[in-house]
């Protein structure tokens, strides 16, 4: 039944949307996808970000954004590449577990997606497209379209990660860090001579000092990601934009903008210290470099004569956050650890409290699944815990704000001891279950946040979210800390968790195709993006799964304006009262998940939240 509402709820969101744009857009609009990665929405101001500000206050003001969760960025890429959620693209984080040995990725079950090559072998494994739905490039480059992507590894090759160089027929432009070297995505011989002609490399610059995170003694990058973004804003400017503008047909163009991202990550402001954590100058400098970046474009589509017939949708993948590696019940962060402060965290610690608890060895599925010795933790701290780990009971894909387990063999006892024991931890603040393992007391069932669905990947079994709290400012989701399974130290930034500060990103639109001057009260989504390009651009696509984001009607010019409505789901309570609560907004039938967790643990949900009971189902 609820399927048939969907259908019919997206059914007549195309409708209204159809009817809003078909006045204007017989000849579909180009359209811009410009994504600063990790961009919070109320750290964009004039004086911030003037170009992002400006288009925000003179376009669409999408003023109640959602990322989706796991707040990570191939998650939110695959739901802006094709309008679906996690439990239909199988994004479900950076990490995942494939169920299979990926060379590409090291010879590990636990492949870090953000890797071009890494990418094809997990396509070649799931059929030829590990998503299992068609993204919005592929679309746009069947039906004529000039396409290009542009930016950060990995997001931007996922929206058109299917096509091959040695396929018969028109590709997309793709340009990355990997471009130039040997597993990057070959340049076609157009680019390399309009690269060669506008005095460009054929080969991507590194990020430099920008790369450079710096260690528990050492501070981080005090840089921004200039000079590879110059050369990507280059790119987009003086080669793609003025080819797309030759070819005389409408484009699609997305700018991945590792800024603020990477910048915060690495930012060596605040080693191992909460403040000025996020919001210090080298955070402030990289938010201005991405603003700037985006400027070029804008003031490029000016001088080619292109901005009255191109929309430009700016989304950010998440939010973030800045670290914590503090916890009073860890075992872990009670052990010594040659790299880590004494009694701090270790990167790895869900995978090394957890083998502690259910007294499984732990071997380490980045070093060829050696045994993880004492005072040692995973390199990389994803876990494989059992006898064999050849054929493990259970596995720990470590992400950052919150991690993924999986339960190979299905075992609902083994589900039951693991998450007792993760209900002991107080860095957990919210647990969410594969429905197929059946109930658990503290915990809500995954299909509740749309991570079930007709994924090709394996599903994780536990999605295990981590506390947020917020300090250093008056406003929470520009100040929010959150304990973090992650290499990075302290006082640096991370994002993954189900808080707000994580949740919510900065969304914008301008564009012949957009009310001017607009603010959309309406809760909006990463997988809507998808779905409104799409419908910008009249591409359909042959749905394999159901869960879609929405055609976002109210921005454009005599589109229908829904009603949304305030809800919560809370699982019932642990042996020790704790009980997970999911706060979301409800557009029709479309769910928008502010944020989940245990009441006091998250950022943006309160003690007073638990205080008022309601069925989660």
């Amino acid at each position: 039944m609820r399927r048939a509402t969907v259908l019919l709820s997206a059914s007549l969101f195309t409708l209204a949307a159809s009817a809003a744009s078909a006045a204007n857009n017989a000849t579909p609009h180009n359209l811009i996808l410009f994504v600063p990665d990790g961009l919070r929405a109320l750290k964009v101001t004039p004086e911030t970000a003037p170009a992002m500000a400006e288009v925000r206050d003179k376009g669409v003001n999408f003023k109640n954004p959602h990322s989706l969760f796991p707040t990570f960025t191939m998650a939110n890429a695959s739901g802006m590449a094709t309008g679906h959620y996690l439990g239909d693209t199988g994004t479900f984080s950076n990490t995942i577990f494939t169920g299979y040995t990926s060379a590409p990725a090291g010879d590990t079950v636990v492949p870090f997606l953000e890797n071009d090559a890494v990418l094809g072998d997990v396509d070649e494994h799931f059929g030829g497209n590990y998503l299992n739905e068609e993204t919005l490039l592929k679309l746009a480059r069947g039906k004529g379209f000039s396409t290009a992507t542009i930016g950060k590894v990995g997001p931007t090759y996922l929206f058109d990660h299917t096509d091959r160089a040695d396929k018969a027929g028109a590709h997309s432009i793709v340009i990355d860090d990997s471009t130039g070297a040997r597993n990057g995505v070959p340049l076609s011989d157009d680019m390399k001579d309009a690269l060669t002609e506008a005095n460009l490399p054929l080969t991507a610059p590194s990020r430099g000092d920008n790369g450079k995170a710096g260690d528990a003694k050492t501070p981080g990058t005090t840089s921004a990601n200039i000079a590879q973004q110059a050369y990507f804003a280059d790119v987009a400017t003086k080669v793609v934009l003025p080819m797309f503008k030759a070819r005389n047909k409408p484009f699609v163009l997305v700018f991945w903008s590792r800024d603020p991202d990477g910048t915060q990550h690495n930012q060596g402001d605040s080693l191992n210290s909460i403040t000025p954590g996020i919001n210090g100058p080298t955070t402030m400098a990289s938010i201005k470099n991405a603003d700037d970046n985006f400027a070029q474009l804008r003031k490029a589509l000016d001088e080619l004569g292109l901005a009255s017939t191109t929309d430009i949708i700016v989304s950010a993948d998440h939010g973030f956050s800045t670290i914590s590696k503090q916890s009073k019940t860890s075992p872990s962060a009670k052990v010594t650890y040659a790299d880590t402060p004494e009694g701090f965290l270790p990167m790895g610690f869900v995978a090394l409290d957890l083998a502690k608890a259910l007294d499984l060895p732990l071997f380490d599925p980045n070093d060829k699944n050696a045994p993880v010795g004492a005072n040692a933790h995973p390199k990389a701290g994803n876990g494989v815990l059992g006898k064999d780990p050849a054929k493990p009971d259970l596995v720990i894909a470590t992400n950052g704000g919150s991690d993924l387990i999986y339960l190979p063999n299905k075992d609902k006892k083994l589900a039951d001891r693991t998450i007792k024991a993760l209900l002991e931890q107080d860095y957990v603040s919210g647990l969410f279950v594969d429905d197929a393992l059946g109930r658990f007391p503290g915990t809500l069932p995954m299909s509740q946040i749309n991570m079930k669905g007709k994924a090709a990947t394996p599903t994780p079994s536990i999605v295990v979210n981590f506390r947020s709290y917020a300090e250093g400012c008056n406003e929470p989701t520009n100040c929010s800390v959150e304990v973090a399974d992650t290499v990075l130290r302290q006082g640096q930034g991370m994002h993954g968790s189900f808080g707000r500060g994580d949740t919510m990103n900065f969304m914008a639109a301008i564009g012949p195709d957009f009310k001017a001057g607009y603010v959309d009260a309406l809760p909006v989504s990463n997988a809507d993006v998808g779905m409104t390009a799409a419908q910008l651009l009249g591409l359909r696509a042959a749905a394999n799964g159901g869960l879609e984001g929405r055609v976002i009607s109210e921005a454009l010019p005599n589109g229908i304006t829904p009603k949304a409505v305030a809800a919560k789901l809370v699982s019932k309570p642990a042996a020790n009262g704790l009980q997970t609560i999911v706060k979301y907004q409800r557009v029709l039938s479309q769910r928008y998940f502010d944020v989940a967790g245990f009441p006091g643990r998250s950022v943006g949900l309160d003690e007073e939240t638990g205080k008022q009971k309601t069925a989660g189902r």
